[in-house]
Parts: structure tokens; sequence; C-alpha cells
């Protein structure tokens, strides 16, 4: 027991303390269903530190996908390019419409999807590429455009991982049409629950709202165009209580200094564990020149699955909780009877089975990690 106790756990929420102040005001004003002060502060906050033209709370990441399927009117049969290194959400938002996930290969280097792959995954059904930003490190978004662009095909980035992190200078979720972000408790900045939807597209804005209400037009009315609202389009319930937007504000206020804590172990794992890449041990996370990340994984790339089995127990056997992560989707059952591949994933399925993470949390003992892995990998 006494062991268990003096686990490093591989998270640990995080709090800035003025959770309670928010959640107690909420409380004291009867101010608990959506879209009241907290959200529209917390969307404002969102809105002008991502730049994003509009952007609206949800309860989870995964109804902020299901938003986007909607949004572009997925239907039966219309196929979807995605990396099937991903969580599960990003398939099932659009395979609950009827669409065909493909799965395209992931880079070696960032685990994101290969931009060199997804022009020959496209077809005359492509209604959509969606991006995975792994590890909060931003894909390629600069050649996806263009590719994009070449195709008339739109962009949905799933930075579920991403908030506080830039390609070229752009925040992760403001560069495609549409941008997802997570607010769940193994996030970042979290809320236990919740979860954005950033719509740059501005013709997509209106009906977002729509859609987010339940398919009404309940908007207009709260913003005095209309005298009552009424069933406009499909739509369900996507806002979250005042209570997680309440907790979410004080987060968000202090995302900065949640990032430079994150960046700090980040930083230390990446400088003591260089002498292990050196000599061909393992692989540490790489970041391009055009991304600026917010330290939301430390994965280590091992030999292959045995390795990483040992490595797990072994840190376990010190106290420390290290976790592998996605099952690549192509190869699940739901993968296999919903979606289909773009040629082979070789890349994929070797990484998949090697990634292990660290710990990483503001004020994870990092020396403490650094030194089992090292006692362990040397």
């Amino acid at each position: 027991m006494d062991k268990l106790l003096s686990m490093i756990p591989f998270n640990t929420p995080y709090f800035t303390g003025k959770e309670y102040e928010y959640l107690l005001h909420a409380i004291d004003h009867k101010d608990l269903s959506g879209d009241g002060p907290y959200t529209i502060r917390c969307q404002e906050w969102l809105e002008k530190n991502t730049l994003s033209p509009s952007v609206l709370l949800t309860h989870s990441c995964t109804s902020a996908l299901e938003m986007a399927a909607e949004l572009i009117n997925i239907s039966p049969g219309d196929e979807i390019i995605m990396p099937s290194f991903t969580f599960v959400s990003t398939a099932n938002a659009f395979v609950a419409k009827g669409g065909i996930p493909v799965f395209v290969d992931i880079r070696a280097d960032t685990l994101n999807i290969d931009e060199n792959l997804i022009a020959a995954a496209i077809t005359e059904k492509t209604k959509a590429i969606v991006v995975v930003h792994y590890a909060g490190v931003a894909c390629n978004m600069e050649e996806i455009k263009k590719i994009s662009y070449a195709f008339g095909i739109p962009i949905i980035e799933d930075a579920a991982q991403g908030l506080m992190s830039t390609c070229n200078n752009s925040a992760l979720g403001s560069i495609g049409d549409l941008g997802c972000i997570s607010f769940h408790q193994t996030k970042n900045i979290s809320s236990g629950e919740g979860g954005a939807l950033l719509i740059n597209n501005p013709k997509l804005i209106e009906r977002a709202e729509i859609i987010r209400e339940k398919g009404t037009n309940r908007k207009k009315f709260l913003d005095g165009v209309i005298d009552k609202y009424t069933w406009v389009d499909r739509g369900s319930s996507y806002l979250p209580s005042e209570l997680i937007s309440a907790f979410l504000l004080a987060q968000l206020e202090s995302a900065k200094e949640i990032t430079a804590l994150r960046m700090a172990a980040w930083n230390y794992y990446h400088a003591s564990l260089k002498r292990l890449e050196d000599s061909l041990r393992l692989k540490r996370p790489s970041i391009p020149g055009y991304a600026n990340h917010n330290a939301h994984i430390y994965y280590l790339l091992l030999k292959d699955g045995n390795d990483r089995g040992k490595f797990i127990a072994h840190m376990k056997d010190q106290g420390i909780n290290c976790l592998f992560h996605y099952i690549p989707l192509h190869n699940s059952p739901a993968g296999i009877k919903f979606g289909k591949c773009s040629g082979e994933l070789p890349i994929t399925e070797k990484l998949s089975s090697a990634l292990v993470r660290l710990p990483l949390w503001p004020g994870v003992d990092a020396q403490a990690v650094s030194a089992a892995t090292n006692k362990f990998l040397s």
C-alpha cells in the first residue's frame, strides 16, 4: 500500500486555485445551464488567443468533432481521410453519420499524418481531410492546405492535444476550416470533461450555432434578432454547463503558466535522455521547425513491443506509472468494419507498438523518472 501511495502517477490534474472561487460564484448566482457568463468568457479567451473568428464551447472534443461532421454534411458513403494513429473519436464522429474513414500512414518523425500520402488517398467520394496534431506537435499544415485548395476539400483539425501550440505561429485548431480542442482531465488545460469547436470558415458560423442549440435558432433569439426561436435544422445538445465553464476559465487564465511548468519537465526529459538516443537505445520526440509545441506528451520510441513491455514493468517496479498509447484504428474490429486503408501503414504499426509515454504534469519529479529510465535503458 505504501508503495502504491508513493507512485509517480502518469497524470495529475493541476489546480490554479481560482477554480473554487469561480465555481462558488456560478453556484451563488444560480448560473448553471449553458451559455452563461463563464461560457462566454471562455469563448472570448479562446477567440482572442487562437485568433479564430468564432469559438463555441462543447461538452467534449468528441462532440466538437460530431458538430464538424454535421457542418460539412457527411452522408453515408462519404470518405474522410485521417491517420489511423489517433483516438477513436476522430473516426467515430464521422462513422456515426455513415462516413468511411480512409486511414493514411504517419510520419516517422512527428507521428502525424504523412502529408505526402494524402493526395493518393483522395477519390471522388472524399469529403474531408482530418489531421491530428499528435502530442500537440503540428502537422505540416502548409503542405496540407495546398492539397486542400487544389482538390477543394475542407480540413478539420483534431487539435484535442494542441491548445497553446502553433504551426508557423498560427494556433492549432485555427488553421483548417474547423478545429476541435479537448479539455479532458488528461489535457494540459482541463475542466474534467469539455471541448471547443473553432469555426474558421465564416460561412459555417451561423449553422454551427444552430447545430449546437439542438437545431434551433435560439442564438438569434438571445441576441435579440428574432422575438422567438424554433426548430430549423438538425442538431443536438452540445453546451457544457456553467460549472464546467467556470472551472475552465480559471485554467485558461493560467494557460501560459501551466504550459511553462510542463515545458520545464519536457525539456528536462529531452536533455537527460539524449545520451540514450545517441547510443541508438531509443528515439526521442522530434519537433519540426514550423512547430511550437505545448509539452503535452513526452514519449519514447523503443525497439519494439517486447522492449516496451519490459520497460513499463521496470518503471512500475520503480514506482513510476508509464503508459503506451493508441492501438491503430485500422487494425481494430470497428476500424476493419467501418473504415479502409489507403495503402499499407507500416510506420503506424511499427511505432505504435514501440511507443511509451512518461509521466508529464506540472510538478512531476522529472529527475526521478529520467534516472529510472536511464537505469533500465543504459
